[in-house]
């Protein structure tokens, strides 16, 4: 019988005939496979978001039910950030050998229950404990840029990532407003308070699980199809090799070091931001929260316009117009830090912290501009390294600065603008030679692109 011929995949999007990624990024199309997986990517990131950061915005609730003390709530603070440290690191080697879709589900689904479990938490030891167990969900965050970058070519990778990320992150600002509502809707049928906020927590855990089994269902981990049934998969053996081939790439560890101080300071902020304009101006509970919410929601554009700035400076002077506009962005990021602490009005505060949201928020999605280009072969472990890094320096922000320490809330706010601004430097010492500007289409060669090419052999 005479062999049929094998008939091409067909794609809505323009692709690469290299790789089958996406040239074009279509926000608003849900067509399959390249946006049908950003949308699944970005709302699981999401509502890992929503239940990490649902707890804030109720601690002025459950302080006084569980007697807790500036230290546990700083403590639980930390531990929401330390829960996502090795669980992101890990989360890319594991990307790389099972796919970004299993991957991400499936942490969905093991922490979704941690959340649930806010509703029986009668101590500040069990509260802290919640909270670290909770913030491995955030891990999926390296699942997420992943798999955009697995999706979509060179010339588009800095948006995709910056837009799946920035409406993701959006989570963290919509539990803000959305939790004092849920809290004060149950409160209008009777029920006592220190049921109301523990009644609350059914609905981000529904949420985070409801968009795992939407990921298993609907997703597929590349362009061609799931990576168990792909060609060429990657042996277990070489586990080890992809391991090392990130960790001894310098840009990596330069990178997690910039993004502990964009990212990190952002989750910094999520968790102290609501509580310093309660506390500092007397604002009630829904009204902080309403203001902390607007830090968070600036990712809807904040975070896609640094990836898109990423794609732009990339097309117009390559790699090096990427890490300028990452390290000139960053750095004013950090002088607006600086100024939120200075600043003793309620207006300004709210004004240069809208400023200041803007600007980190676009330093994180520059900085994952740069990420799928520093090692094809490794992606996940620097996507890993890289993510890890903003939740390390989140802990280590938190851990100086708002433990215990003898600085007001206003100083420490700007002393970790300092710190930002000292982190930011070593980004210029980052080099990815045989680099020109990025292309797409027929002409792209990604080895060509990766910094690390001499590892891809």
């Amino acid at each position: 019988m005479e062999a049929q011929p094998t008939k091409a995949p067909s794609f809505s999007l323009p692709v690469d005939p290299a790789d089958q990624k996406a040239t074009e990024f279509r926000p608003f199309s849900i067509a399959p496979p390249h946006m049908l997986a950003f949308h699944l990517a970005w709302l699981s990131l999401f509502s890992c978001f929503f239940s990490t950061f649902s707890i804030p915005p109720l601690v002025a609730i459950i302080r006084e039910d569980l007697n807790l003390t500036e230290t546990d709530i700083s403590y639980a603070g930390i531990a929401s950030f330390a829960g996502s440290i090795f669980s992101r690191f890990a989360m890319g080697p594991v990307c790389d050998l099972v796919g970004p879709r299993v991957a991400s589900a499936t942490l969905s689904l093991l922490t979704a229950p941690a959340i649930l479990s806010m509703c029986l938490v009668s101590s500040p030891n069990s509260f802290i404990l919640v909270r670290f167990l909770v913030g491995f969900s955030l891990a999926n965050f390296v699942a997420n840029q992943f798999w955009m970058s697995s999706m979509f070519s060179g010339c588009v990778v800095g948006l995709a990532n910056g837009v799946a990320a920035g409406w993701a992150n959006m989570g963290s600002g919509v539990t803000q407003m959305v939790m004092p509502l849920i809290y004060s809707l149950i409160m209008s049928f009777n029920v006592p308070s220190s049921t109301a906020w523990r009644a609350a927590f059914v609905v981000p855990a529904i949420f985070q699980s409801v968009t795992a089994i939407m990921v298993l269902a609907y997703g597929q981990d590349l362009p061609s199809g799931n990576y168990s049934k792909r060609s060429g998969k990657t042996p277990k053996g070489n586990f080890l090799k992809i391991l090392l081939n990130g960790l001894k790439n310098y840009r990596g560890w330069i990178l997690a070091l910039a993004y502990g101080y964009s990212f990190g300071v952002e989750l910094t902020t999520d968790n102290i931001i609501a509580q310093y304009f309660y506390d500092r101006f007397d604002l009630n509970l829904a009204l902080a929260g309403t203001v902390a919410a607007s830090f968070g929601m600036a990712n809807f554009f904040s975070r896609p316009t640094g990836g898109l700035l990423s794609d732009a400076m990339g097309r117009r002077f390559g790699m090096r117009g990427r890490l300028w506009g990452l390290w000139v962005v960053q750095t004013v990021a950090g002088l607006l830090c600086l100024l939120l602490g200075r600043v003793n009005s309620l207006w300004g505060s709210i004004v240069v912290m809208c400023c200041f949201s803007v600007f980190v928020q676009a330093a994180s999605g520059l900085t994952f501009g740069v990420v799928p280009f520093v090692s094809k072969r490794s992606l996940g472990v620097i996507s890993g390294m890289t993510g890890s890094g903003g939740t390390v320096g989140a802990v280590v922000t938190q851990l100086l600065l708002f433990s215990g320490s003898k600085y007001s809330k206003q100083t420490s706010i700007s002393l970790m603008g300092i710190m930002m601004l000292i982190c930011t430097l070593p980004i210029t010492l980052i080099y990815f030679p045989r680099w020109g500007g990025i292309l797409c289409g027929p002409s792209f060669d990604p080895h060509e692109a990766d910094g690390s090419y001499h590892l891809l052999e």
